[in-house]
């Protein structure tokens, strides 16, 4: 049961020298599909500006599985796979057409920013997501390793 889904397609300035999709792009695309995830479960710009509070990536992992070029259509699947007291547990799948391209797993924390310390997300936020969490894809929880 997914959380949110994102579109775009690939613009002209994402496109590296090799013709092809730059691989910093597809973190901003995955950045992009991020916000929605967190406006769908509660967490977007109103509850931002009043609480004060939002989520920070504290650590990803990205597999980049195939290269696409300018105009590719671009759809991004999100899904819950974790929730504890102040994180959350993310794993986006990109597609473009059918195929996956590439997938980032993320934690999160959610930031008091006055503060500037991990504080517990809203009861209603958390159980938001655990109402939507889906099993951890096979590919989450990897190492990069030779």
């Amino acid at each position: 049961m997914g959380v949110s889904e994102y579109a775009t397609e690939v613009r002209a300035e994402w496109i590296d020298y090799n013709g092809h999709f730059s691989e910093g792009y597809y973190v901003l695309v995955f950045g992009f599909a991020t916000d929605e995830a967190m406006a769908a479960l509660g967490l977007g710009e109103d509850y931002r500006a009043a609480s004060g509070c939002s989520l920070y990536t504290v650590e990803s992992h990205v597999r980049y599985l195939s290269e696409v070029g300018l105009g590719a259509p671009l759809r991004i699947a999100t899904e819950a796979i974790g929730a504890a007291e102040r994180k959350l547990q993310l794993a986006h799948t990109m597609y473009a057409g059918n195929e996956i391209i590439a997938t980032e797993e993320l934690l999160a924390l959610h930031v008091d920013q006055a503060a500037g310390r991990a504080v517990p997300l809203p009861a209603e936020v958390r159980a938001a997501a655990e109402a939507r969490l889906s099993p951890a894809p096979d590919w989450s929880g990897r190492r990069v390793g030779l």
